[in-house]
């Protein structure tokens, strides 16, 4: 088992502020498309910008699909961002017909027409005091798409952009975010750290 952990690149995803926030924190970080790498490695990051179906098409390409799903069926440490987290979902508006992983039975939706979209800025996050990894602070997001509603059997941390929506999801070693926390100065910082010591039986 590696003891990095593995980034695994979504087309046009943020991977260097991503590999930069983990090297800020002292733990080696590193790109790989090696679905056994991927299976194994001590944590794995999703992160991802750009589309739905532009990221979704990424992971079938590059063929670590059922490594990312076994992993997270076997809550292994795995952190998600933006449309890391939207991959999540079954569906997307934002691309009807692509298939998302489907670890969440939640479909992914635009916001509503009467606030700016996308949500380009920094907006208020309400963790849950049951939450490992998300505390209440301000994160910086950059999205058209939002889960509205949190799913069973996930711990949600919460924002508000034209009504609720779920700014961050976990459960055992997985979180995913629809914030970045690599933009989102020593709060975010903190977000990744916290998922860094509490899986620190693997990392």
């Amino acid at each position: 088992m590696s003891n990095d952990v593995i980034v695994v690149p979504t087309g046009t995803a943020n991977t260097a502020s991503v590999l930069a926030a983990f090297g800020r924190l002292g733990v080696r970080a590193r790109v790989s498309t090696d679905p056994d790498e991927i299976g194994s490695a001590s944590g794995v990051v999703m992160p991802g910008v750009g589309t739905f179906g532009a990221a979704i098409g990424e992971i079938d390409r590059i063929g670590v699909r059922q490594a990312l799903l076994e992993r997270i069926e076997a809550d292994k440490p795995t952190m998600a961002i933006c449309v890391g987290l939207q991959m999540f979902a079954e569906t997307s508006e934002e691309s009807p017909g692509v298939r998302g992983l489907g670890v969440v039975a939640s479909d992914m939706t635009r916001f509503p027409s009467l606030v700016a979209v996308p949500q380009l800025g920094w907006n208020m996050v309400e963790g849950s005091d049951s939450s490992r990894f998300v505390r209440s602070g301000w994160a910086y997001f950059a999205n058209s798409y939002r889960l509205a509603t949190a799913p069973g059997g996930w711990i949600p941390a919460m924002a508000t952009h034209g009504g609720p929506f779920v700014a961050a999801i976990e459960r055992g070693n997985v979180l995913a975010c629809q914030f970045h926390p690599e933009l989102s100065g020593p709060w975010g910082l903190a977000v990744i750290d916290a998922w860094i010591d509490a899986t620190k039986g693997t990392l």
